[in-house]
């Protein structure tokens, strides 16, 4: 199986590292493709994939095509690949919100979109997968294969795309903004940071895998560690006062709507 991933970003990285390690395909059967020679020399050299400055030539014997560009970039990338496209190819998109009726554009495509998230980049990543119009189940299979050599993958419907991207495609920088505030409080309340970093990195975690181990709910785990009159509940009643609930939801809800209008062009 040759795949070619049109672009060479961090998470076209992420996946063809990935796949690569899980020996789900050879190194000398990746061929990545991108517009910088240095960054191509460069993973060049890290990984022994193929590189090509050529994006025709590069999908033209490719089984998986992979397109690992920015949304705003496929207008123009793609009018000088479909026409090279091996009829019998599987085009696996991680675009956000480029639908899959947009990418055949009326030609028999088969198409997979997946959004996934940065974690990939540690083989913790999470990503989200739908089958275009004219997907197989072996193809779905197929792009599960790639994303769980880089994490999970959880099979949705296409138009559910939108809240996966608001759930875990943009997930992590939520985190990372919890945990940005979080140490600047420690530092305002004079923690040393490297302690303080270390203490919020391994809260984070933690509680996540309590979550995921117990199988109980959010809400009934924040109860259990809430006591009435308490510091947590000290803490947990001044969010609640500033609307941090409201706001996340309200976020995330800001999210769909932006992959709605990446969709709608």
């Amino acid at each position: 199986m040759k795949i070619t991933f049109i672009g060479a970003g961090n998470m076209a990285e992420a996946i063809f590292a990935g796949i690569i390690k899980q020996q789900v395909v050879a190194a000398s059967d990746v061929c990545v493709t991108d517009i910088s020679e240095e960054r191509l020399a460069d993973l060049s050299e890290k990984y022994g994939v193929g590189t090509s400055l050529d994006n025709p030539s590069a999908v033209a014997e490719a089984d998986v095509i992979v397109l690992a560009v920015k949304p705003q970039i496929f207008p123009m990338v793609w009018p000088e690949i479909a026409h090279a496209i091996n009829p019998n190819a599987l085009v696996v998109s991680v675009m956000a919100g480029i639908p899959s009726e947009t990418i055949a554009g009326g030609k028999p495509i088969r198409i997979v979109r997946v959004m996934p998230n940065t974690p990939a980049l540690i083989g913790r990543g999470a990503a989200g997968i739908a089958a275009g119009e004219l997907a197989t189940e072996a193809d779905l299979h197929l792009a599960e294969k790639l994303m769980n050599a880089v994490g999970l993958a959880v099979r949705v419907e296409e138009e559910e795309l939108h809240a996966v991207t608001a759930v875990s495609g943009s997930g992590p920088a939520y985190v990372f903004y919890l945990l940005e505030n979080m140490l600047a409080a420690a530092d305002q309340m004079g923690l040393e940071k490297g302690v303080a970093r270390e203490l919020a990195l391994a809260t984070v975690m933690g509680a996540a895998e309590l979550m995921k181990e117990s199988g109980e709910e959010a809400d009934a785990l924040r109860k259990k560690v809430t006591s009435k009159g308490g510091t947590t509940a000290a803490a947990i009643n001044t969010m609640i006062d500033r609307g941090v609930g409201e706001s996340i939801i309200s976020a995330m809800q800001a999210c769909a709507a932006r992959s709605k209008e990446l969709a709608d062009g």
